[in-house]
């Protein structure tokens, strides 16, 4: 028996050591600003446009500009579905990029969503279900100029947000408020590679509603995120920490 667990404490130790051994850690400080417009056509039908503006050492590099634009259907107030067209253009930042050639690509999407929400006393919950169909932009050498082939994978994101006034009951017109999400991104399809786990990310926000058409909201943001390729035989995973900084309009 004290073989066994002296056989099974060697295991470990030397899994856990190799897993060590095959990571690199890039960590980069980035600033994510953000600016949402919803329009309201009727009490079912809607318009959602939003615009990202990721940047890394804060503000001072460019790291991915992202347009998203979509239609949402509401079904009550606690369950609604969307769907829309996004298109992202991802820069070279950091010490290891997410292109091996160190270029910057483009990536369209298309998106489907659906959004459960719910009210427990003052706390308003929130869960989203997200899939996307993505056609990644690769070069077929390090002197092509643009693109020469667009690559089909798919992910799955699930997000939960939690959120709570500061003042009174409910998040009504001139109202602070405190938030928290985290969202798992998991990639699957036959051109998924080393990130079946592609990102996970942590916000923890402050927020402050104005009226129903105005609201703004920022904090801490923690993005982790794992390539797809190795690098000498390593994973590597960005550590990405910084500051998310929002706006939403509501016509």
């Amino acid at each position: 028996m004290k073989k066994l667990v002296l056989a099974l404490v060697f295991c470990t130790t030397t899994l856990v050591s190799y897993s060590q051994n095959t990571r690199i850690t890039d960590p980069n400080t980035i600033g994510w600003y953000a600016f949402t417009a919803n329009i309201k056509l009727n009490n079912t039908w809607s318009l959602n446009s939003e615009f990202q503006w990721r940047r890394d050492n804060l503000i001072a590099a460019p790291m991915q500009n992202l347009l998203r634009t979509g239609i949402n259907f509401t079904v009550n107030p606690k369950f609604s579905v969307r769907a829309g067209y996004a298109l992202a253009e991802t820069y070279n930042y950091g010490d290891i990029p997410l292109n091996s050639l160190g270029k910057q690509f483009t990536e369209h999407r298309s998106w489907q969503m659906v959004n459960l929400s719910d009210k427990i006393r003052n706390f308003e919950l929130s869960h989203r279900f997200m899939l996307e169909q993505r056609w990644i932009g690769r070069y077929s050498n390090a002197l092509s100029e643009k693109e020469e082939q667009f690559v089909y994978s798919n992910r799955f994101r699930y997000l939960f947000r939690l959120q709570i006034p500061l003042k009174g009951n409910t998040i009504g017109n001139n109202t602070p408020y405190a938030a928290i999400y985290d969202e798992l991104f998991v990639g699957f399809g036959k051109n998924v590679n080393e990130n079946v786990f592609d990102q996970n990310r942590l916000g923890i926000l402050l927020g402050y509603r104005f009226s129903p058409k105005v609201r703004i909201e920022g904090g801490y943001l923690n993005q982790i995120v794992q390539l797809s390729r190795e690098v000498n035989g390593n994973n590597v995973f960005q550590n990405n920490k910084g500051i998310l900084l929002s706006t939403i309009f509501n016509f």
